[in-house]
């Protein structure tokens, strides 16, 4: 059976003095595990690529995190702002998005992609979550090592009756936190999914045209077969792909703590007309 396919957000980086196009390994990896799903990269190259025409062959989003940030004119903000910068991507990403909506697909923004979310509904941004002195630190100090960078982390609070909480069946979660940037101002009809002690926006949640949005500022791609969390949000976004709600599993033949969203179905594929699917896929 045909598996959902979607498409993951590359970034623009200097490679040997050339320009590639990036997606770290583990976002792609975590994506077609846990979500069961195939995949194509697509290139932050608006001049080359139409989003519009790539909306149409895909049945998802991911939108990736990046060692860039988005342009504060992107959000209204006057001021230069901290690169690097990635125009390229934030352009792309912004019409990625609308096509998506407008078809009524389904998108997943993890760090970055969360961020670029939050600006795409109208929201801004704040660039400052990594200060010292903040009564939540949300990044770990500079120059350890990628795995001490990746454990620094923090509880968030599940919004009651959200999706997050009731996919997976409790009140908070444990994770990790790798941002200096972060909502200031949240995105029109964008919802709260969950928050840190301080405050401060970690997961939002929208359903514009029918189209199921979930954003995390986390990184669940992290280390992801490790993690039964991780994997959830990677299942809710299984899920959606095949137009279901997620499923909070019971935890039979689970260990302790594991319970969470249902995974999807291996080899589970789309739950569309054949008219659509020839259409999507074409």
């Amino acid at each position: 059976m045909t598996r959902p396919l979607i498409g993951i957000t590359a970034c623009t980086r200097d490679f040997a003095g050339e320009t590639a196009q990036v997606v770290i390994d583990r976002y792609m990896e975590a994506a077609v595990r846990h979500a069961d799903a195939d995949a194509v990269l697509i290139p932050a190259r608006p001049d080359l690529v139409d989003a519009v025409t790539i909306a149409a062959r895909l049945d998802g989003l991911l939108l990736t995190g990046s060692p860039s940030n988005v342009a504060p004119a992107r959000y209204g903000d006057a001021d230069a702002g901290d690169g690097p910068f990635d125009a390229g991507r934030d352009e792309m990403v912004m019409r990625l998005i609308a096509a998506m909506i407008d078809r009524s697909r389904p998108v997943l923004g993890i760090c970055r992609g969360f961020q670029e979310l939050n600006v795409a509904f109208g929201g801004t941004l704040a660039r400052d979550m990594g200060a010292v002195g903040r009564a939540v630190s949300h990044h770990a100090p500079d120059g350890v090592p990628l795995d001490s960078m990746f454990a620094h982390g923090h509880d968030v609070m599940l919004t009651p009756g959200g999706v997050l909480a009731d996919a997976f069946g409790r009140d908070r979660l444990h994770v990790n936190s790798v941002h200096f940037q972060g909502v200031a101002r949240l995105g029109s009809d964008l919802r709260i999914e969950a928050q840190a002690p301080d405050g401060v926006i970690e997961a939002v949640s929208a359903n514009p045209n029918g189209a199921a949005i979930l954003g995390v500022q986390w990184h669940p791609e992290w280390q992801s077969d490790r993690d039964a969390a991780s994997q959830g949000i990677f299942h809710i976004f299984g899920r959606a792909l095949r137009g279901e709600n997620a499923v909070r599993c019971s935890g039979e033949g689970r260990s302790a703590g594991d319970e969470g969203p249902a995974p999807v179905a291996q080899g589970s594929g789309l739950r569309r007309s054949t008219e659509e699917t020839s259409e999507a896929h074409s």
